[in-house]
């Protein structure tokens, strides 16, 4: 069964921390060992999995993203959110995280991030299937 985590984004670029949701929703599955894949339907949009304690990483990431791909190129898509059509295909939609002991498996300092490159936007939509394993 798929899940979803609603996301608000306050700004048209950032990083938004999912992890504690997803980790809620291992938890309440209670599968022990598998996969958790977690999707966003959004083409402006993208999921990563980065540093979580020091925020200056997710700041750093966001303004290289805005550098490499600006929002004032001349894209031929008509609408202005070409840059975050690019964006969200260098960071890609999706991650797969372990499953191991009931908790999601990530490093240390590893979080779970939903990307917003062309917002702010309300009731962004993230998935979240878990996949027990053969245990």
């Amino acid at each position: 069964m798929i899940q979803y985590i609603k996301v608000d984004s306050r700004s048209r670029t950032e990083t938004i921390d999912i992890t504690a949701e997803v980790r809620a929703l291992v938890r309440k599955s209670r599968v022990r060992d598998g996969v958790c894949q977690v999707f966003t339907f959004h083409t402006t949009a993208g999921i990563t999995i980065n540093e979580g304690a020091d925020p200056d990483v997710q700041r750093d990431i966001i303004c290289f993203l805005n550098k490499l791909v600006p929002v004032s190129y001349p894209f031929s898509h008509g609408e202005g959110n070409s840059d975050a059509h690019v964006k969200s295909t260098l960071v890609g939609v999706s991650q797969t995280i372990f499953i191991e002991e009931g908790d999601i498996l990530l490093g240390t300092w590893q979080a779970i991030y939903f990307c917003e490159f062309d917002g702010p936007r309300s009731n962004r939509k993230v998935a979240v299937k878990i996949i027990p394993g053969n245990r």
